[in-house]
């Protein structure tokens, strides 16, 4: 019996992989994806079997909710026709908010693999070539699947729940700080150190369109942002310091806004997680917990905030949020 090829589906958002130099200055995405694929060396050698969508041409900044529930509903069509994996294509501004948000909607046992580009093809070094070389053969591999959404990016495979951008300008940019990449993309092969990931129940997609705010705490901060805003948004993110702590005379603009909204608590330093019980003073964790906030755990506050925006999207009540960062976190 002849082996099936793998297919894997190559859906472009756009991003500084695809642009090039424009008239006004500067560079703006324009090619498409057959471009792309045309310009990387060894992918023609490759025993895959490509199909591709030019879903979108955008810079990640433009990257919105709505496009990536899109792109959720084309990447399940797509594997329930028989893809074996999808790469996606997107600017990295908000890959790191955009893998989680196809993460938090994909249980199935295929790859979907997000990767982009730091250097756009007009420049020396480009990266975008090399990328998307080791996505298609990471989406393709029985070695990725059953670990959901992924991003590759210079030979490293991360995991969407944990990836932060870290870095304005570097390749390297893509670093996992609470538990390190998945693996890596070693002579064409994905090698993965991580046997099984703990994954999230998949949850479905809203109809409604929350209004999230995510408010980063500063030295000294009075809590002016937080006056009135449960009157204008859904839900509130707070990114605190440390291990979760505000100052204290924010509390009492934090108390009213938990009363009017779910408010989660996040810690703004990058990694590790938020206490619960350790610290007792008032604007600790342990106090805002007390207060009705919503502890995230390891989740930094942009993932923070798209779970939050998917579990008001569906309609969630705040017992059922709680539940959801408690397994997510």
């Amino acid at each position: 019996m002849e082996k099936l090829r793998p297919r894997v589906l190559v859906v472009s958002l756009g991003g500084t992989i695809t642009m090039t130099p424009i008239a006004s200055g500067g560079v703006a995405p324009a090619l498409s994806v057959d471009q792309l694929l045309a310009s990387v060396p060894g992918l023609a050698d490759l025993d895959v079997e490509l199909e591709t969508v030019d879903f979108r041409q955008l810079p990640g900044a433009s990257v919105t909710f709505d496009d990536v529930a899109a792109l959720t509903v084309l990447v399940r069509r797509s594997l329930a026709a028989g893809v074996h994996g999808v790469v996606v294509i997107q600017g990295t501004d908000t890959i790191e908010e955009t893998s989680y948000l196809l993460d938090l909607h994909h249980s199935g046992p295929e790859p979907v693999v997000v990767t982009g580009a730091m250097r756009n093809a007009a420049m020396a070094g480009a990266d975008g070539p090399a990328n998307l070389l080791a996505a298609v053969q990471t989406a393709a591999s029985p070695a990725a699947r059953d670990m959901g959404c992924v991003v590759v990016f210079a030979d490293e495979i991360h995991a969407a729940r944990r990836v932060r951008k870290t870095h304005s300008t570097a390749g390297s940019t893509f670093r996992s700080p609470n538990g390190g990449p998945l693996g890596y993309v070693v002579e064409g092969h994905p090698r993965m150190l991580v046997e099984r990931l703990s994954r999230t129940p998949e949850l479905r997609l809203g109809g409604s369109r929350p209004t999230v705010a995510l408010v980063t705490v500063g030295l000294d901060d009075d809590g002016v942002l937080l006056h009135g805003l449960g009157s204008r948004v859904d839900g509130v993110v707070v990114a605190a310091f440390g291990a979760g702590h505000v100052p204290q005379r924010m509390v009492p603009a934090l108390q009213e806004l938990v009363a009017a909204v779910p408010v989660v608590l996040a810690s703004r330093t990058g990694a590790g997680s938020v206490l619960t019980g350790t610290y007792g003073f008032p604007g600790s964790e342990r106090d805002l917990v007390a207060r009705g906030l919503i502890p995230a755990g390891f989740l930094d506050p942009f993932k923070a905030r798209v779970l939050l925006h998917v579990l008001l999207a569906a309609g969630t009540d705040r017992d059922g949020i709680h539940a959801a960062f408690a397994a997510a976190g």
